[in-house]
């Protein structure tokens, strides 16, 4: 019966006219909720969902100030936007919706970086760094200048890859071309065969055709981003989850009661598994869907290590429930 609470609310909000949803937050999560949207608005016309996005920091701005009803992020909320949030009431209920392969990219002509260490990530990104030739990453390589792309400040992507690869979030060299649109991205990569990049898997997904994703090595051979390799664990350490945030005074509106049922229903699995993003368990959308039966509010994921396992992941999720 839970399954299907969104039809049932759905049907109650016929008479309402045009109802709207506000969704912000992270490019990353941006095309699985504009297609759970789409899904959600051929059953449901009288309803608009706007998705727009300004990454997940910016995003959270805007969250934490009661301007939106729904904060896509691709990292959990941190201790200083939590603050903002309660210094101006807002409550939310913190929901995990898919996983993500950060990706690697370089240009398909690019025959020489396979694979990357994460020490010679480490030692490309870090702040500071003296490497601005491929022939300095590795003996053999081009001696070519090498052009970097990736997330900017607002962006979780960027959060994360930072964390996960220097070991402390936002520690990043400046002489990059840092955007929030993961598409401007893919064009600087697809279009220099001396550059490089990292963005969300989805994205990569969507322009496999323009751009070639690199084996990461993080001490047990190279692994490359798929959804097989996420679900094993094996894809360390740039598989993350990705999170819907609700506001809870949102939810005594019918229509974002009933888009976010549709949202963690099995009805929307199909959205989800066409952005190339990895779907979780249905143990996990049904602990989701409990939480947003209680109304369970705050953060759990606040101190989640980056490269947590999925399996290690469904396990904390598991004890907000008790």
């Amino acid at each position: 019966m839970r399954g299907k609470a969104w039809m049932l609310t759905a049907v109650a909000l016929t008479g309402l006219g045009l109802a709207q949803i506000r969704a912000d937050g992270s490019s990353t999560v941006y095309p699985i909720t504009q297609a759970v949207a789409e899904e959600f608005t051929a059953r449901n016309p009288n309803i608009r969902v706007v998705v727009a996005f300004s990454g997940t920091g910016g995003g959270f701005k805007k969250f934490c100030r009661g301007e939106t009803d729904i904060q896509n992020a691709s990292r959990p909320i941190r201790p200083e936007e939590l603050e903002v949030c309660q210094e101006n009431g807002i409550q939310f209920i913190e929901l995990p919706v898919a996983y993500d392969a950060l990706t690697v990219i370089v240009n398909p002509k690019n025959t020489w970086a396979a694979c990357l260490k994460t020490s010679e990530l480490k030692a490309i990104w870090e702040p500071g760094s003296k490497i601005q030739r491929w022939s300095q990453i590795r003996q053999g390589w081009p001696n070519q200048p090498l052009r970097l792309y990736g997330a900017g400040a607002d962006s979780g992507t960027f959060d994360y890859f930072t964390e996960a690869i220097m070991g402390k979030a936002k520690a990043i060299r400046t002489d990059y071309q840092p955007t929030e649109d993961d598409n401007v991205t893919i064009k600087g990569v697809a279009g220099d065969t001396y550059a490089m990049g990292f963005l969300g898997y989805a994205y990569y997904e969507e322009n496999k055709d323009k751009v070639k994703a690199v084996a990461i090595d993080h001490g047990k051979g190279c692994v490359l981003p798929s959804r097989e390799t996420v679900l094993d664990g094996t894809y360390q350490p740039l598989s993350r989850p990705l999170f819907i945030y609700v506001n809870v005074k949102s939810l005594d509106r019918p229509e974002v009661q009933a888009f976010v049922d549709f949202y963690l229903s099995p009805a929307a699995r199909r959205a989800i598994r066409s952005t190339g993003y990895v779907e979780l368990p249905s143990e996990a959308y049904r602990i989701a869907q409990e939480l947003v039966k209680r109304r369970k509010t705050g953060t759990f994921f606040m101190e989640l290590p980056a490269g947590t396992p999925l399996s290690k992941f469904i396990q904390e999720l598991d004890k907000e429930l008790r």
